[in-house]
């Protein structure tokens, strides 16, 4: 399923499965921010990365480290 996201004020298309979308709207309503701007923060951290992911891989991984 693909989404187009604002970060950093530009538009970027996102493919991902619907799971994965499920999961990153619910981590948003916990933390209490906008599905955008926790997108954002993990685009912010992707970016510093040694070798950064894409973003979607980034996402998945991210969800996954929240979940362990």
């Amino acid at each position: 399923m693909k989404r187009s996201i604002t970060i950093a004020g530009h538009q970027t298309s996102i493919s991902l499965e619907p799971i994965f979308w499920q999961a990153l709207e619910r981590e948003a309503v916990r933390l209490g921010l906008p599905l955008s701007a926790l997108v954002a923060e993990i685009d912010a951290l992707r970016i510093v990365a040694d070798v950064p992911p894409n973003l979607a891989s980034a996402l998945r991984s991210w969800l996954f480290d929240e979940s362990t």
